[in-house]
């Protein structure tokens, strides 16, 4: 007996130092990264000749020192969950001691210590099982849904608007950026160390050693909070050299980090069949069409365009634009359907649907004045599963340029209108028409309300179908989704509802709270510029 415990003792001891060493090696790493670059040969970005300012380069300096401070926190954390699992393990060769020690008959403290942490344990996984995690629930309307905010490594898209919040903001509050952090961290470590029920394969890297992700390799996530459960965050990382992403689904009940799932997502042969219905509006579809080309065409190359049109004037001239695109760019998939009856958005939408004819596929309602980016593309596809979930995102609807840039001659171009600022849009949460998803969801609910008439309304219907069956439906903002301006006219023919819908929907989409109050005031504001000019001449010529 004393031989069996001197070499426990010896063990102890060993593993102690270990980690003790395991521990200054961090230490070691940590200094080295927080160390300032002394490369002499570093220069100042930009070329010769070019123009810029000190903001310029403290935005760029600004930008460095969250970037580092980041990382410095993320290696400050690494230390202290190495020196809590030292102190653990301390604990638990003292506890092995001590049980040794007590002998056959030594029970009774030790079963009620654990007995707590299998309870809680409990508890909060039936935490997770309440919440909108895995399936989804039925809700009574539109109101129910709780949406989710995405987020990148340096900036948070939120939907919840003040006087004083932004549409996009970097994660100033201390406890948000470090919320954020921690769960990248935990995403990480889930991939790097997956336990054996995990949905992924072990990859091997170019030169055959095991493929270890890092926060650079951070996508985009969405976060999202129900009250009296928890938060659920669900992560996508993903190599720059390879196709799959790499999914893991998180949630705090409250307490610790606990992981739902991580598994794989192969995006790289899933086709998206975009549909747009249209009547008229052709000088708007030559727009769409420049969208189209340079992020479907040249970029993503996993498209199918479905234009189904209303009515025989203009659809020469979308004949014309869709047969020089196909002879410039050599781009074949697309259908157009003609329907010469009145324009009904739903209508249209339900043709394109049930016009495909290859199976399964993966179905993105798009309007004619939509701007997308590759990215929301790969979104779309992330956050779309035939028979477990539907992608509802919210676009950011641009003001009136006239109204945002009457400082200057001419608004700028469209490309440099795509900015998340206050003053130049919004996160249109009241809009359901644009969303991701599988054909066979959209036939097994019924498609659209064909009673619906006019404008607006019937993605209302279909949202609200898809609320009160199983699937989860994903409500986030995104940031590669944009709403372009143009003039609203709110027919008379409309039903009360639908007028007042449509009027509300051109109130809020021509200029911020900002500009409106400014134009509402206007005749005070001139009437106050008169006075001061009165008032300065009579000072003066007294």
């Amino acid at each position: 007996m004393p031989r069996r415990g001197q070499i426990l003792q010896t063990r102890t001891h060993w593993l102690l130092l270990g980690l003790a060493l395991l521990c200054s090696l961090v230490l070691f790493l940590y200094l080295l990264e927080c160390a300032p670059q002394t490369d002499g040969n570093a220069s100042l970005p930009g070329v010769i000749g070019e123009n810029y300012g000190k903001e310029y380069y403290r935005a760029l300096l600004q930008e460095q020192e969250e970037h580092y401070q980041t990382r410095a926190t993320s290696l400050k954390r690494q230390i202290a969950q190495l020196k809590q699992e030292l102190q653990e393990m301390s604990e638990k060769m003292r506890s092995l001691q001590e049980r040794k020690n007590v002998g056959a008959n030594g029970v009774g403290y030790r079963g009620n210590k654990e007995q707590a942490p299998s309870d809680l344990l409990e508890f909060l996984h039936s935490q997770i099982d309440k919440a909108e995690v895995s399936t989804g629930v039925k809700l009574p309307s539109e109101y129910g849904v709780i949406p989710f905010e995405s987020f990148t490594l340096m900036k948070v898209f939120q939907l919840e608007m003040g006087l004083t919040r932004h549409p996009e903001e970097k994660p100033v509050r201390k406890d948000k950026r470090d919320e954020l952090v921690e769960v990248i961290e935990a995403g990480l470590e889930v991939i790097n160390n997956p336990d054996e029920d995990d949905e992924q394969e072990d990859e091997d890297g170019p030169l055959g050693e095991k493929l270890i992700f890092n926060e650079n390799d951070f996508i985009e996530g969405y976060y999202r909070t129900e009250r009296d459960k928890g938060t659920q965050y669900e992560l996508f990382f993903k190599k720059a050299d390879l196709m799959e992403y790499r999914h893991v689904t998180l949630f705090r009940p409250f307490g610790p980090l606990m992981k739902v799932k991580s598994e794989m997502i192969d995006i790289s042969r899933s086709v998206i069949n975009i549909i747009v219905p249209l009547a008229e509006r052709t000088e708007v579809f030559v727009q769409f069409m420049q969208n189209f080309r340079e992020v479907c065409i040249h970029q993503d190359k996993r498209i199918h365009l479905t234009v189904v049109y209303f009515g025989q004037e203009g659809l020469s001239k979308v004949k014309s634009i869709l047969e020089s695109v196909t002879s410039e760019s050599n781009f074949h998939n697309y259908t157009l359907i003609s329907l010469n009856e009145e324009f009904n958005r739903g209508r249209g939408l339900n043709v394109g649907a049930r016009a495909w004819d290859s199976g399964e596929v993966l179905m993105f309602f798009c309007d004619v004045d939509i701007y997308f980016s590759a990215e929301f593309l790969n979104s779309c596809r992330l956050n779309a599963e035939p028979g477990k979930k539907v992608f509802y995102p919210v676009v950011f609807s641009l003001y009136n340029p006239a109204i945002v840039y009457a400082s200057q001659d001419v608004p700028p171009p469209v490309e440099q209108q795509l900015v998340h600022k206050k003053d130049s849009g919004f996160w249109r949460d009241f809009g359901f028409g644009m969303t991701c998803q599988y054909r066979s969801d959209f036939l097994t609910i019924g498609g659209f309300d064909m009673e619906v008439k006019g404008w607006g309304g019937e993605d209302v219907h279909l949202y609200r179908k898809y609320l009160h069956g199983d699937l989860i439906v994903v409500r986030s903002p995104a940031p590669g989704l944009f709403h372009l301006w143009h003039e609203k006219r709110c027919a008379d023919e409309l039903t009360p509802e639908q007028y007042r819908m449509c009027i509300q929907s051109k109130a809020m989409s021509e200029a911020s709270h900002s500009y409106l109050g400014m134009l509402v005031f206007r005749e005070e504001i001139e009437a106050h510029l008169r006075k001061q000019a009165y008032r300065t001449d009579s000072e003066a010529g007294g």
